[in-house]
């Protein structure tokens, strides 16, 4: 019976597996941004200070101050920076199907899983307190997130026309996305707002989803002649 030759040498181990490459760490600003959005959405915008802010962003006062002049330049930053990274993802989803019903469906539930979020709620009601004391961020808040999002939608129902599953010429693009927008949020965001410590279920939310849908169609959809 043939043997193997003992040579004394040590059997040589596998490598070990490789590491994932750590996830990048934010930027500066976007740390300071970070801290800023934690602090403005815990305490509200003018309980929050720019100490407290540098504080959670381990940076300096000066820092912060070097972007962001005032604390006003900082909360319309986070307001932008929120409402932007929601419009984008909004952007690249696929609502396109030949089902319009299904596609407004697609549409309503990406819009509404943000606004009934806790960042969502908190951030809506930090902006309603402090609109009438500093109404220029109000208005920044509506052009960054509702306008955006009508926008998103408008396009949407504008290319949906195109093939001729939708008309909205009695009242245009733009009102129809603003309609279809305030009908999703509605009675959702209204019900979260006043009931702070009870998170919506799935279920609710499909059901608020069909329901904003189904009375959006029923106004705009076209039916099949005969139908």
């Amino acid at each position: 019976m043939a043997t193997h030759k003992e040579t004394g040498a040590p059997a040589r181990l596998p490598p070990p597996p490789r590491k994932p490459d750590p996830a990048p760490a934010p930027s500066k600003a976007d740390t300071i941004l970070n801290a800023a959005r934690d602090i403005f959405l815990a305490h509200g915008f003018s309980a929050a200070t720019t100490d407290m802010i540098q504080r959670e962003a381990h940076v300096s006062k000066s820092t912060v101050y070097a972007a962001w002049p005032t604390k006003e330049a900082l909360f319309a930053a986070v307001i932008q920076r929120e409402c932007g990274q929601f419009a984008n993802s909004l952007r690249e989803m696929d609502f396109e199907t030949d089902d319009i019903t299904r596609s407004l469906a697609r549409l309503a539930r990406a819009y509404l899983d943000l606004v009934v979020s806790p960042m969502g709620l908190a951030l809506y009601r930090v902006i309603v307190s402090e609109a009438p004391r500093f109404p220029e961020l109000g208005r920044a808040f509506y052009a960054a997130g509702p306008e955006v999002v009508a926008s998103i939608v408008g396009q949407f129902l504008e290319r949906a026309a195109a093939r001729g599953q939708i008309d909205v010429q009695a009242v245009g693009y733009t009102t129809a996305a603003m309609l279809f927008i305030s009908i999703v949020r509605g009675e959702a965001q209204l019900e979260c707002l006043t009931h702070p410590n009870a998170r919506p279920s799935e279920a609710q939310i499909d059901r608020w989803v069909e329901a904003a849908v189904q009375t959006f169609v029923q106004a705009f959809v076209k039916r099949p002649e005969g139908g």
